[in-house]
């Protein structure tokens, strides 16, 4: 019995590992004559050739309405929940597929981007499973955590000080709200943002890694574009992935242990898209990290002397 269900897992191992690397397979073209209902003309397939519609429009029912509902936001077609699934299963065999040309079969990666963005936000927003709207609380949170700190420093501060040093410290004061204030304001609008600087990070990141992997055995001739259109998908799969706490309500560490197993994940698809070992994916992405630390920490470094050069120049 045990050599048995040993037998059939491998063979269904076997049934998923040749799905993996399938291409999407195209439904056959009907054979019976149509008469498009939009321009009137008859052709035998799918799809008028004159203006495109579908061979299989029929009156409208409440499927349809909920269908053409979701084609509104984009979620309408087989192409959105085709790329979630395979985003999930074969994430860099789709993406090689898509970027070998198979484009009409799964969602674009830009819009696929901002759409999950767009989700995530509402489900932050409460649409979540306790209805509660996260990013508030966490903003609250923060909140709290600034008044502890500001009288902790409150406190530290003797009574009995000189008038002079007591100028001192209210200068101190001073420019510290002012610190606290543009980094609240630079804060704001960066979460504002976030899907533009996501984009930036991502292209940052990109460069390093593209350097390492052009040449590899799947896509030995593969461009910076490509290198970053798939760094694209691969940030909608782990999207897909963080939508799972967020719509839990999951705690701060429950959320962190999450995360924390979720990032490997990333290493899944550029195997599978580059054709490397395990061992040497792991070491090019690691070594893209390098130049793309520096280049984080570089960007950090200046807008904090930015910050402080208009601090200290408003200030005397």
């Amino acid at each position: 019995m045990r050599r048995l269900n040993h037998v059939r897992i491998k063979s269904r191992y076997r049934q998923f590992r040749q799905w993996e690397q399938q291409p999407h397979q195209v439904a056959p073209l009907s054979e019976e004559t149509h008469e498009c209902a939009t321009c009137g003309t008859r052709f035998e397939g799918n799809y008028c050739p004159r203006c495109g519609q579908s061979a299989r429009i029929g009156r409208y029912s409440f499927k349809k309405a909920f269908l053409l509902f979701l084609d509104v936001w984009g979620i309408g077609n087989r192409g959105m929940f085709r790329t979630i699934r395979d985003l999930m299963l074969r994430p860099g065999y789709m993406i090689r597929d898509y970027l070998l040309g198979m484009q009409m079969a799964y969602f674009p990666p830009f819009k696929m981007f901002f759409l999950l963005f767009t989700l995530s936000l509402l489900v932050e927003s409460g649409l979540n499973i306790q209805l509660t709207n996260l990013y508030e609380q966490r903003q609250q949170e923060e909140q709290e955590a600034k008044e502890v700190v500001q009288k902790i420093a409150h406190n530290i501060v003797d009574d009995d000080e000189p008038p002079e040093a007591k100028k001192k410290d209210s200068k101190f004061e001073r420019l510290h709200a002012e610190v606290n204030r543009l980094t609240d304001v630079i804060g704001e609008w960066g979460d504002s943002h976030i899907s533009f600087f996501t984009l930036i990070m991502l292209l940052f990141y990109t460069l390093p890694l593209w350097l390492l992997i052009r040449h590899c055995p799947a896509m030995p001739d593969l461009h910076l574009s490509e290198c970053f259109v798939a760094m694209v998908y691969i940030s909608n799969m782990l999207s897909i992935y963080m939508l799972v706490p967020s719509f839990l309500c999951f705690g701060i560490k429950a959320s962190l242990y999450y995360s924390l197993l979720a990032m490997p994940l990333i290493v899944i698809p550029v195997k599978q898209l580059s054709g490397y070992s395990y061992w040497n994916t792991i070491w090019r992405m690691l070594v893209a990290l390098i130049p793309f630390s520096i280049l984080a920490l570089l960007v950090v470094m200046v807008e904090v002397t930015v910050l402080y050069i208009y601090v200290f120049a408003k200030f005397g």
